[in-house]
């Protein structure tokens, strides 16, 4: 289904609404109990950011990482492979809109981290970061605060993860909704470091009116002002940050893109057990709310595939005929993405 700009301009009025109540909890699902994770160094420090084991649950080791950037602390949490004895390298899975803060996490509302559980693969989730798009802001917000995600990610995170477990650097990102931007945003911010990237049900196109609109919105869910980030509408900060007017630097990168087109499919339906709240009422949420955001995306999507076409930039893009912007098709995007992240890590998938 194809949207057209005016339609959208409309459907972003709707996705206030959605991104608050497109969140909550799924199925949570246990873990086997696990031999206790193996980790190099407690402690690390670099470049005035340091990070420290707080707990270790089985495989499940929680770090807490002071960013020299934003002066907050963050919390990580990281799975270890099965096995340890030699490096790994790292799959970064990132959180959708409340980065983690809240119940709509990977975790909680899917079984891709107990899929990952048999991988040779650290998973690395960060904790924090709500409604900030994971950029580095112009100005402190009065209400979200001092936002240097992007120096976090790129500067930050990767050095003290793999001075802390000893990875073979390799790695792979991979995120929905909100972050599924941030992830293309990080890619062109730093080519390499991200050898593959999946990006599912995001809106990678900022700059222009519907795609800067679809930001404020989100943003504004979380009580942040967009301005603080990017400055007014037509600075050219919005423009030197979006991924459709920058995908030249994608070339390179292995990319994996999905999204469906807001119509009812196979996980929209009752008794599914990716429904963030059960019932009828929660039913007609994920298709009425679910259904704006994700043709919303669609056409942000569809955007993005025919800029890389344009550039002869190879990509796999997954269009579903069908599908919300809801838990059970990301799940079965990540693992349809699988492959393409495992190739970038040189592991087998």
């Amino acid at each position: 289904m194809e949207v057209g700009s005016v339609r959208c301009r409309s459907a972003v009025s709707a996705v206030l609404v959605a991104v608050g109540s497109m969140v909550g909890v799924g199925g949570a699902h246990a873990q086997e109990p696990q031999p206790v994770a193996a980790v190099v160094n407690q402690t690390v420090t670099v470049d005035g950011s340091r990070a420290e084991v707080t707990s270790i649950d089985g495989r499940q080791v929680t770090v807490r990482i002071h960013s020299a950037a934003m002066g907050r602390e963050v919390s990580v949490k990281v799975q270890r492979p099965a096995d340890s004895s030699v490096p790994r390298p790292s799959l970064y899975l990132v959180n959708g809109a409340g980065g983690g803060e809240d119940t709509a996490t990977w975790e909680q509302n899917t079984d891709v981290v107990d899929f990952l559980a048999g991988k040779d693969v650290n998973v690395v989730m960060p904790i924090g970061g709500a409604w900030s798009y994971y950029t580095d802001w112009r100005e402190p917000d009065p209400m979200l605060g001092v936002n240097k995600w992007r120096t976090f990610f790129l500067d930050e995170l990767p050095v003290l993860v793999d001075t802390m477990f000893t990875t073979t650097g390799k790695n792979a990102i991979a995120a929905n909704s909100m972050t599924a931007t941030s992830v293309l945003q990080l890619a062109i911010a730093k080519p390499g470091l991200f050898r593959s990237v999946a990006a599912y049900s995001g809106c990678a196109q900022i700059s222009d009116p519907v795609g800067r609109q679809f930001v404020n919105v989100v943003v504004g869910t979380g009580g942040g002002d967009a301005s603080n980030m990017y400055g007014p509408p037509g600075d050219p900060a919005w423009a030197a940050n979006d991924p459709v007017v920058n995908a030249e630097g994608l070339r390179g990168t292995k990319l994996y893109v999905s999204n469906g087109n807001g119509l009812p499919g196979e996980f929209d339906k009752l008794g599914d057990s990716h429904l963030v709240t059960w019932g009828p009422v929660g039913l007609a949420n994920q298709i009425v709310v679910g259904g704006v955001i994700e043709a919303t995306t669609r056409w942000c999507t569809k955007n993005l595939q025919n800029r890389l076409e344009e550039l002869d930039i190879p990509a796999t893009f997954d269009l579903s005929t069908q599908g919300t912007h809801s838990w059970g098709y990301w799940q079965k995007a990540f693992k349809n993405s699988w492959p393409l992240l495992a190739e970038g890590m040189e592991i087998p998938a």
